[in-house]
């Protein structure tokens, strides 16, 4: 080693710059490349395209109601909501609840000049504050299911009043959560009954289709609902008719805690949850949505079997007036769904059996025939059984009665076939059993 090596590199001169590292603008050049990869595997577009689960969430957006989003780990909740506010155009501001404390969402209290005159007001976070300034958002409350007792405690004024400390949100702000299953959750907390039933659940499930045509660069797009004008009115009417009728017939419903720490933790029926109910079925009435979007959103806001039972109720509201059909059965129109029509033609003898009269008799027997011709004969077997045997003695059997004959008749006989085929298949199963499957 020679002594010149042991001496320090001359510094450059003022008016020179300090000479690049060999590798550096090779790694620059690289790095710059996979920024640009990134960006294409980034770059996605989105299209119109039927989703149910999509279709729910925005509805209960625009209804403005906090809406909390269940699914497991990596199901794609955090990536539908960025989504949806983009679609919406509405700024993303995410909380994750579990990292922050009660005085975040409650407020921290700020000691004044003179705090015995003025109080002592609680100061909102910055997200809050940005916001209210921004008058318009979606506040995206993540990992709500780990979120501590205390935490959850907090969020009830956030959630129900949005009122963050001293702060009101503004009527643009949308509240929507998501949380894992407290056994995939990590270190996760069931969540207490009163935030619970400040939201409407709604269970995200993954749809294979979506996920594949996502990754290939295309995922359904996000839209609010169309609601048409000139029913607004028309859909409150009949969405408080229906929640109001059906609370009248099931009173026990108006309020159900459930008994289990878990399914308190979910949809539940009360007051608040039922007038959340109401304004789910109002907006989807107005909006013409299909039954399964309006069956996750009623669910997802009073729980399954009170969900189940309204959306039974509304059925037989659609029913026709079995009074109206009994006065003119050439031009009686019948439910096309199969499980509705009968319901309409069983109502038809039901009636007539409330108000036996040889002319309803045969006007009964006018309607099974309307049912012949414009439906399916099967569904008529039960009916015209029930409906013969509300006969008098001195009641002539009408013409009507010779067409449905044949027709029932050979119904009968399909189901006699089915059920005789059924036992033999049954016969043959017991002797396999019996003999061990030996040859």
């Amino acid at each position: 080693m020679t002594s010149s090596t042991l001496l320090p590199s001359p510094a450059p001169a003022a008016d020179q710059p300090a000479p690049t590292p060999a590798g550096a603008s090779v790694t620059g050049t690289r790095l710059a490349l996979a920024d640009d990869l990134l960006t294409l595997l980034r770059t996605t577009t989105t299209e119109p395209r039927p989703d149910e689960q999509l279709e729910a969430l925005t509805l209960a957006v625009a209804a403005d109601l906090p809406v909390l989003l269940w699914g497991e780990p990596g199901i794609g909740k955090t990536a539908a909501l960025t989504q949806l506010a983009a679609s919406l155009d509405l700024p993303l501001t995410t909380v994750i609840a579990s990292v922050h404390e009660p005085s975040d969402f409650s407020g921290l209290p700020v000691v004044g000049d003179d705090p015995a005159v003025q109080g002592v007001p609680m100061a909102p976070p910055q997200w809050a504050v940005e916001l209210v300034r921004a008058g318009r958002g979606l506040l995206f409350l993540d990992e709500l299911s780990t979120a501590t007792p205390a935490v959850q405690a907090a969020l009830l004024r956030v959630v129900l009043e949005r009122k963050v400390g001293a702060l009101h949100l503004p009527p643009g702000v949308r509240i929507v959560a998501a949380a894992n299953p407290r056994a995939s959750a990590a270190d996760g907390w069931e969540l207490s009954p009163p935030l619970a039933n400040r939201f409407v659940h709604l269970y995200w499930v993954h749809d294979r289709e979506v996920v594949v045509r996502g990754l290939g660069g295309v995922w359904p797009r996000a839209e609010l609902p169309r609601l048409q004008p000139e029913r607004l009115a028309e859909a409150v009417a009949f969405a408080r008719r229906a929640v109001c009728g059906f609370l009248e017939a099931r009173p026990t419903l108006i309020h159900r805690l459930p008994s289990t720490e878990t399914r308190r933790g979910g949809a539940w029926p009360s007051p608040r949850s039922w007038e959340a109910a109401l304004t789910l079925l109002a907006f989807g009435t107005a909006a013409d949505v299909s039954r399964e979007v309006l069956a996750l959103l009623v669910r997802g806001a009073v729980g399954d079997g009170p969900g189940l039972e309204l959306l039974a109720h509304l059925d037989r509201m659609d029913l026709p007036d079995p009074e109206s059909l009994l006065a003119d059965p050439p031009t009686a129109e019948l439910p096309v769904r199969g499980d509705l029509r009968q319901a309409a033609l069983e109502a038809v003898v039901a009636a007539v059996g409330a108000r036996p009269e040889r002319a309803r008799w045969e006007a009964g027997w006018a309607v099974l025939v309307r049912a012949l011709e414009t439906g399916a004969p099967d569904l008529l077997v039960a009916p015209a059984a029930a409906l013969a045997g509300l006969r008098r003695d001195d009641w002539e059997v009408p013409e009507a009665v010779e067409r449905l004959a044949g027709v029932v008749g050979v119904a009968r006989r399909a189901d006699r076939s089915v059920e005789r085929s059924a036992e033999r298949a049954a016969a043959a199963a017991d002797a396999g059993r019996a003999t061990g499957g030996r040859r």
